[in-house]
């Protein structure tokens, strides 16, 4: 079967590009491994200080009814096995789609964290719990302790508590090469400061505005409560840390150690908090993998999570006609995903005659300022690392050799 564009990945980008392709009049097709699309969407739950609550299950499920109404074929429960030159794609029920035109919105994934005792059953990915609890209206446990301080791991311990579980406390996670800086004091204030504006309350907002100095990060990593400060109603702990989850055959209880401002531990005071389920977030990294198998050229780049494909500012790969949008070019906001998602959607559109070119700079200029009014930032320096980004694509285009990792 013959469309104009083949999405791949049902999420807030893929969608979008396929609405917006479709309402072009472009005939297209979606694919996804999971039974409804969505993606991430159908898990987020979270209050925007301007605009109220971001239900993203509502979300997810308005843009489905657009892609129906739109006429978009969508390929639900169907996974992608091989993408051939130019371009066929091949599902796993042995179906062959073929287009000129490809979008790969395939997200991004969970970074583990591996602590002792975290294969134990009731031990699970931050994210997990998050669809659990908002997607399949399941609580992971009664009592849930989480590690990791990020705005995924913040959002999912409210997300938790408003379900009616005691979450015990959010915890730093123990010093390893898979922790990095989420060890650190002094570092996560750092980072907690650059969501000041979206805190629950003014004195988090002034105390967040403040902690942007790297002085007051110092001393704020110092004197920073031992017993924890309270957000929603739950201890958030910088000055403790997880050592080992703990239990016969599933997850009882955790083991915690006060840490110094530099993150270093006080072996002689381990605590044992009893708890029936423990939440990891290690933060997250781009699923390029399809991306790298079709040919596309990547490059790392911290700021933006990892591995993504190297693109234009109109999100083309190195594989003229192979587009990327959401997650994958670096890990954002669900509404940036569908911004990115329309730019693409609305490129394949100007390139198929359907509408004018000057529709792409203003998509373009969507992306922009999603990004600029994004509340939740997941990675700090995004600015910068979408610099890099387009300084790579720059270089690329200008000597036509591979780029390889600047770790």
């Amino acid at each position: 079967m013959k469309y104009d564009l083949i999405v791949i990945g049902a999420g807030p980008a893929g969608m979008s590009a396929a609405i917006k392709a479709a309402s072009y009049g472009a005939k297209v097709a979606i694919i996804d491994e999971n039974p409804s699309a969505g993606g991430k969407l159908l898990g987020q739950l979270h209050k925007e200080p301007k605009s109220g609550w971001w239900h993203g299950g509502k979300t997810a499920r308005k843009m489905e009814t657009n892609l129906r109404q739109t006429g978009v074929t969508c390929f639900q429960g169907k996974e992608v096995w091989a993408i051939y030159p130019r371009w066929k794609v091949f599902m796993n029920n042995g179906e062959e789609l073929q287009s000129e035109y490809i979008l790969i919105a395939s997200g991004a994934a969970e970074k583990a964290i591996p602590i002792p005792g975290w294969t134990l059953p009731g031990a699970m990915a931050v994210g997990a719990a998050q669809t659990l609890t908002n997607y399949h209206r399941v609580k992971p446990g009664r009592k849930i302790a989480i590690i990791g301080v990020d705005p995924l791991s913040l959002s999912v311990a409210h997300q938790l508590k408003m379900a009616g579980v005691h979450v015990v406390g959010i915890f730093l996670p123990p010093d390893s090469v898979f922790s990095k800086d989420k060890s650190s004091p002094s570092k996560m204030i750092s980072y907690l400061s650059s969501m000041a504006h979206a805190a629950p309350n003014l004195f988090f907002k002034m105390a967040g505005n403040l902690a942007k100095y790297p002085f007051i990060q110092h001393v704020g990593a110092k004197f920073y409560p031992r017993f924890g400060m309270k957000i929603w109603g739950i201890p958030l702990y910088l000055r403790k840390t997880v050592l080992e989850i703990g239990g016969a055959v599933q997850v009882e209880h955790i083991k915690v150690i006060p840490v110094s401002q530099e993150g270093i531990p006080n072996e002689d005071r381990v605590k044992t908090v009893d708890v029936d389920c423990v939440c990891i977030s290690g933060g997250l990294y781009p699923l390029m993998e399809l991306a790298g198998a079709a040919g596309c050229e990547s490059v790392y780049i911290e700021e933006l999570g990892g591995h993504i494909p190297l693109h234009s500012p109109e999100m083309e790969t190195t594989q003229p006609g192979i587009y990327v949008a959401g997650n994958i070019t670096g890990i954002e906001s669900a509404k940036v995903a569908m911004e990115q998602g329309d730019l693409v959607g609305t490129t394949v559109a100007a390139k198929l005659g359907l509408v004018s070119c000057n529709l792409i700079d203003e998509a373009q200029e969507n992306v922009i300022q999603a990004r600029e009014n994004a509340v939740i930032t997941f990675q700090q320096n995004i600015a910068a690392g979408r610099e890099k980004s387009q300084q790579y694509w720059k270089e690329y285009n200008s000597k036509g050799v591979k780029l390889y990792a600047d770790s």
